[in-house]
């Protein structure tokens, strides 16, 4: 077989067995296809490659100076390529068993104090040109703060789940698993002004344009159907000078952060956390007990008079 042909079987398999969620097989297909690249340009392919091809495709990603954490991912989809052709007996062999990536230097998630989520949230007040706009905006804010999800799991989010002025909303998050998540008072206010909103909208497009209703909570006419992460990438980008943020220092992914770190301190279980967040492993969970951790130090040197005499 070519190695398109090994990378579409293997991506359909992550999909059908494994649940894999669609950014974690396009992350797998890049990977896969520069390898594959990088064979073809000396002369060979996924079905003759050794440890050696892969040794020196890693090797050469570290010359290139890509992080320790690329290069570990890149190595993660090799091994399960060739783990899976392995099982499928296209090879006698897996040569990525015995390779170890690079350790990972653990980072502490970047999040927000209490006091820049209240900017944030502010700032979402009036951010459009419309009623509709701002309407959006103010309750993919609040959605996101009150419920920690993963930017793809909100802007993918069903208006099915949030019929009925829900207390809580059911998330299909990694690998097909679902969770529930309660709502904050804020969130359902912002969530039914919003509906009001989307739905007088689609009544409008379906009239003009013959077309059926959008499944989504968060439609758009693109490709997905529904607010693309980019857009609302960006749109977090827009927000953060308005609230007194640094945009470098914000993104999606730091209001999840900031949601967890903001339970924690409260007293929340971190069982309890884990459960929201859809995390399958508690010790991914217990990082934020590290950023708590940080916080109260860097609390301590700041305003302690030992401290600061020393």
């Amino acid at each position: 077989m070519s190695d398109a042909r090994w990378i579409s079987a293997f991506l359909e398999a992550q999909a059908a067995e494994a649940g894999a969620a669609e950014n974690t097989r396009l992350a797998y297909g890049r990977d896969l296809m520069a390898f594959c690249d990088w064979l073809g340009a000396r002369g060979a392919s996924l079905a003759t490659a050794g440890r050696t091809e892969i040794e020196g495709w890693l090797a050469e990603a570290a010359d290139a100076g890509l992080a320790a954490s690329t290069r570990a991912r890149r190595l993660s989809s090799v091994r399960q390529l060739y783990r899976f052709a392995f099982s499928e007996g296209w090879r006698a062999d897996d040569p990525a068993a015995p390779l170890r990536g690079p350790g990972k230097r653990q980072t502490l998630p970047r999040t927000l104090s209490r006091a820049q989520v209240d900017a944030l949230l502010a700032a979402a007040e009036t951010h459009g040109r419309t009623d509709r706009d701002r309407a959006r905006t103010r309750c993919l804010f609040q959605l996101l703060y009150a419920t920690g999800m993963r930017v793809s799991e909100l802007v993918a989010l069903p208006v099915a789940a949030a019929r009925g002025d829900p207390r809580m909303l059911l998330i299909r998050g990694k690998g097909g698993r679902e969770r529930m998540v309660p709502l904050s008072p804020p969130a359902r206010a912002a969530l039914a002004v919003w509906l009001t909103l989307r739905d007088a909208a689609e009544d409008k497009a379906a009239t003009e344009t013959r077309r059926g209703p959008s499944r989504f909570l968060f439609p758009s006419t693109g490709k997905a159907g529904h607010l693309t992460r980019h857009r609302f990438w960006g749109i977090v980008k827009e927000l953060a000078p308005a609230a007194g943020i640094d945009p470098a220092q914000v993104s999606p992914h730091t209001l999840r952060h900031a949601f967890a770190t903001h339970l924690l301190e409260g007293g929340a279980d971190l069982r309890a956390i884990q459960t929201l967040l859809g995390h399958a492993d508690l010790s991914t969970t217990e990082i934020y007990t590290h950023v708590l951790q940080e916080r109260l130090r860097a609390l301590v040197l700041t305003h302690h008079p030992l401290a600061r005499e020393a």
